[in-house]
């Protein structure tokens, strides 16, 4: 498998000057290779091979001088990196999304190049490891978590945030292979996501959405003083620069908690079923848009996806329509403004939390899809009455999959 392991560089003033040169030489050559492309469409009516622009370089070094000091790996990866914007205008293209054009690239847009292949290395210089970077520098890298021995080194990008830090990102590629997915999954959970209680599954669990409001707080109260500079003023780089660390803040700390949401169902399960959510279509709706951004529930979804395939664990990603109408124990759709908290079905009685009937459906889907047997007449049996928090109902299993394990509530009451 491929992972990225990423850390924190400590680059001297000098090795500063020295990255950002480096980065801004890259970036002309994008620039300059976005203009051969345009320019060769033009006088051949169709667009360039990768191949044929990145023959080029050798010849661009006889009147670029600043060319040479840059490592030949670091210049086919900025090619490349042109060849894949294009890529992804593309398929945005055939999706049906209206695209422009590629464009020039400013400094404060191009924040990172590529060795790949060759060129760097890990290394212990004066007591302490450096990242050894070919034609550039050894620059200090603080290692906080090992590189597994048997990793192999494919490529490292460096890459300097808008707070003026540098970051190294390793692409890391293990000979080992992921566990198989059992084909008789034990423990299987469903996961209703939300804005008051981020995530709520059919064990009962309920985890409540991260309070980032003195985070946001300050950042407005930050970008409100930025407002006031004048801008390109010294005063206004320093206030710009806060501003940046202050959206790092937020972005770490969700980071952190969807890391470590995710990776307990992805280990803690044998699989786990999840809403396939449009979450582009619902920001784009007027009402809640801000608090559907902050929940970032396509980022966990990705997260959560990546380590069950690293864990061994199903995941399925079912639609989501109607599972808060649907009953869990009937299967009747009723309709429930968002203020409505419990789910009361008018056919058959059946009473939970909200957010516990529509994980019971989204399980119930997932279950369908890997195909793992389930009742479809009886798939709730026992539940807590309305007023309690959370509610977890036992499954009916049929007689051809014993394996899958009942969940039931700590108190029930009929």
């Amino acid at each position: 498998m491929y992972y990225a392991y990423k850390y924190r560089l400590k680059p001297s003033d000098t090795h500063r000057e020295e990255l950002d040169r480096y980065r801004d030489i890259c970036r002309q050559l994008y620039n300059h290779t976005l203009y051969r492309l345009n320019e060769y469409q033009d006088e051949h009516g169709e667009l360039p091979s990768m191949t044929t622009l990145r023959s080029e370089l050798p010849d661009l070094k006889t009147w670029w001088d600043d060319l040479s000091d840059v490592y030949s790996k670091v210049l086919q990866t900025v090619v490349e990196r042109l060849f894949d914007n294009l890529k992804g205008l593309s398929k945005l293209k055939e999706n049906g999304y209206g695209v422009g054009q590629l464009t020039w690239k400013p400094p404060r847009e191009f924040r990172s190049f590529t060795y790949s292949q060759s060129g760097f290395k890990l290394d212990k210089k004066g007591g302490q490891t450096v990242l050894s970077l070919s034609k550039l520098a050894d620059i200090p890298i603080r290692l906080h978590r090992a590189i597994p021995d048997d990793a192999k080194l494919k490529q490292v990008t460096v890459k300097k945030e808008p707070t003026g830090k540098w970051f190294a990102t390793f692409g890391v590629e293990m000979d080992h292979e992921p566990p198989e997915p059992p084909e008789n999954p034990e423990k299987c959970v469903g996961i209703d996501v939300g804005i008051l209680t981020y995530a709520h599954d059919t064990d009962g669990t309920a985890v409540g959405s991260l309070d980032l409001s003195g985070e946001r707080d300050r950042l407005e109260r930050e970008q409100r003083k930025l407002s006031r500079k004048e801008h390109g003023s010294n005063n206004y780089e320093k206030q710009r620069r806060r501003v940046a660390e202050c959206h790092a803040d937020l972005r770490r700390k969700r980071r952190d908690f969807l890391h470590k949401l995710s990776a307990y169902y992805a280990r803690e399960y044998d699989l786990v079923a999840v809403e396939d959510l449009n979450v582009k279509g619902m920001m784009e709706s007027p009402s809640n848009s801000r608090n559907t951004a902050s929940a970032a529930w396509r980022t966990f979804l990705r997260m959560l996806e990546y380590k069950c395939e690293r864990e061994g664990t199903h995941f399925v990603a079912v639609n989501p329509s109607g599972t808060t109408k649907e009953c869990a124990s009937c299967g009747v759709s009723t309709d429930k403004p968002l203020w409505v908290r419990e789910h009361s079905c008018p056919a058959c009685g059946f009473e939970a939390d909200r957010d516990a009937n529509a994980a019971w459906n989204i399980l119930s889907r997932g279950l369908e899809d890997v195909g793992v047997g389930h009742s479809e007449s009886t798939p709730v049996e026992t539940a807590l009455s309305a007023d309690t928090a959370v509610v977890s109902a036992k499954r009916v299993v049929e007689a051809g999959s014993p394996t899958l394990t009942e969940r039931t509530a700590s108190a029930v009451s009929e």
